[in-house]
């Protein structure tokens, strides 16, 4: 079996919505291989793993784009305010 092509799937990382470059290094150090594997995973549990390997807390913000990226990737359909991390943020 051929080792993944890391640049090729952090490309694919890329184009989901709110996923910049730092964002596709943070999925791949989390053990994701494609951006099919996000769907229907747990923001809070990839969240927790993130700030683990950080070795303490990350910015909250990665954790709405994480929401966010899981709903671009497992829902067939966007609305095109819920492609906006921001839009991610906890309700008070």
């Amino acid at each position: 079996m051929n080792p993944p092509d890391r640049e090729a799937i952090l490309s694919e990382f890329r184009k989901i919505s709110g996923v910049g470059p730092a964002t596709a290094e943070d999925l791949w150090s989390l053990g994701f291989r494609s951006a099919e594997e996000l769907k229907g995973q747990d923001p809070e549990a990839m969240f927790q793993a993130l700030c683990s390997l950080a070795g303490g807390q990350v910015d909250r913000c990665m954790l709405y784009v994480f929401r966010c990226a899981v709903y671009f990737v497992t829902e067939q359909e966007h609305e095109p305010e819920l492609l906006k991390w921001w839009s991610w943020k906890d309700k008070d």
